[in-house]
């Protein structure tokens, strides 16, 4: 036999990357066409799911939001979205994307008053033509475990984004691969090609390498069964409690754009001041000047010695600085706070208590790290560097260490200490706040955690800046331990109803 008859037939080439790309992606769109041709039973399961998820999505979305949502399927979710508060406002309209044309069928049949298109999400760019305003959303609700290639999706989307924008992500725990490969057999979910698994790691690590930063992250979902009693604690109660949580259906993820400018902007300082005439002038000549511009605002609140006469005096005798005085009319320092920032005209809002605990000197990097755009919520932390002695009392440090804790835990980010006075934020984001406190009430006399609360359901980015904490130079406390710290632990019961046992 020659060598030419016994050498083996020549290898077929091999499919170039983009060729595996591409039946990939029509497998997965005549599968999910199929489905919408033939979909499955109606099933209990998939109800109670889709109404876990709309619920969800309902305390994530703030109300006036636009929404991208990326493999919409059938648009249910939108729609849900869409009946609970208006999406089309705020510069466009609300749009759902799937790979299915089939499907989009079905979405717009549905709901023809959204706005629906079939598209890869892997070439977004592409299916908008006109697109004029970014959207305050994008959602990706159970399609990560389903794409060829995530990496080529989170590329597209900071074309859709403002710096404001957030985009949240739910995805499976891959502790739930069998049982829903036996649930398929039996047609109670909706039917699958074989799945990605993303763990929250690779999430937040594919997000970096394409300009985004992780928010917060949570699951959720811990009996998707129907059972009287059972069902409701098991989702409301446990799935929020370690060990349970590892057992939780759905994984969550909210992202932000990573900024990439700088932004000065003016500066408002506001200086809540009882009893604290000593420190006045202090607070004047230690503040610096910041940003674009810093205008200083004293708001007396109710004192029993001179104060209120020290601040007459101190912005008359420093005329060159823009200091403006306000006297309250209600009770408490978040009631001071909110009525200084309502005359305030800056940019960027500040808190500085007129005991100067927290040294002015330091209030640069505050401003810095909201300028440069690495956080959104800048709060102040007096639990990490050495105290001067008397600055804290024992028990005060215990109640400050404790309520640290749960509110990382009820927040879903590390928060060192709740109880620091100095805060803070943009107007802007202030501004949302408000608009947005009726769902926890305005029940703080404190002002902090009403202002932590607010930018925790806004999804901003919350950080902690370590000062030192100093011992006061004038007057005494206005703080009663124990009645406040009772007070305080009501309050942390009222925010785990409304931000976790929801």
């Amino acid at each position: 036999m020659s060598n030419a008859e016994s050498a083996p037939p020549p290898a077929a080439p091999a499919e170039t990357f983009d060729v595996v790309e591409e039946k990939f992606i029509a497998a997965r769109r005549a599968h999910w066409d199929n489905v919408a041709a033939n979909p499955p039973p109606d099933s209990w399961l998939r109800r109670n799911y889709h109404n876990f998820l709309a619920k969800t999505y309902r305390f994530l979305i703030p109300s006036g939001a636009t929404v991208l949502e990326l493999g919409c399927g059938e648009g249910d979710l939108l729609a849900a979205l869409v009946s609970d508060s208006d999406f089309t406002g705020g510069g466009g309209q609300s749009v759902g994307v799937d790979l299915s044309p089939a499907m989009i069928t079905r979405a717009q049949a549905k709901y023809p008053h959204l706005k629906f298109i079939a598209a890869d999400a892997h070439r977004l760019a592409a299916a908008f033509k006109e697109h004029a305003a970014p959207f305050d959303v994008i959602i990706l609700s159970d399609l990560v475990n389903d794409v060829y290639d995530l990496h080529e999706i989170l590329a597209e989307l900071p074309a859709f984004c403002s710096p404001d924008t957030r985009v949240i992500l739910n995805f499976h725990n891959q502790l739930w691969e069998k049982p829903f490969n036996f649930l398929e057999r039996w047609r109670r979910v909706t039917p699958r090609l074989r799945q990605n698994w993303f763990t929250p790691d690779d999430i937040a690590n594919l997000a970096h390498l394409n300009g985004f930063e992780s928010v917060r992250h949570f699951s959720g979902y811990l009996c998707p069964f129907n059972l009287p009693v059972i069902t409701p604690f098991f989702n409301r109660y446990l799935a929020h409690l370690f060990p349970f949580s590892a057992f939780n259906l759905a994984h969550f993820m909210v992202l932000r754009p990573v900024p990439t400018k700088r932004v000065e902007r003016t500066v408002s300082i506001v200086i809540p001041a009882r009893n604290e005439a000593g420190n006045i002038e202090a607070a004047i000549l230690r503040t610096p000047n910041l940003g674009a511009g810093t205008e200083l605002l004293f708001v007396e609140g109710n004192s029993t010695d001179d104060t209120w006469a020290v601040i007459q005096a101190m912005q008359k005798k420093y005329a060159d600085r823009d200091i403006k005085i306000l006297r309250q009319d209600g009770k408490g320092k978040g009631d001071a706070v909110r009525k200084g920032f309502a005359a305030a005209t800056g940019e960027v809002l500040m808190i500085l208590d007129a005991d100067l605990t927290v040294p002015p000197e330091v209030l640069p990097q505050f401003y810095e790290a909201l300028a440069s755009g690495k956080a959104e919520f800048v709060n102040g932390v007096r639990l990490v560097y050495p105290q001067e002695k008397g600055a804290m009392r024992f028990a005060n440090l215990c109640g400050n260490k404790f309520f640290s804790m749960a509110f990382s835990w009820l927040l879903e980010r590390p928060i060192k200490d709740s109880l620091c006075g100095t805060k803070v934020l943009t107007r802007k984001n202030w501004e949302r706040l408000v608009a947005n406190r009726g769902y926890f009430g305005d029940f703080d006399p404190f002002g902090d955690f009403d202002m932590l609360f607010g930018a925790a359901k806004l999804n901003l980015q919350i950080r902690d800046l370590p000062v030192r904490y100093r011992d006061r130079t004038y007057g005494e406390t206005n703080i009663n331990r124990w009645r406040d710290g009772m007070y305080l632990l009501r309050m942390v019961i009222f925010a785990a109803r409304r931000l976790k046992f929801v």
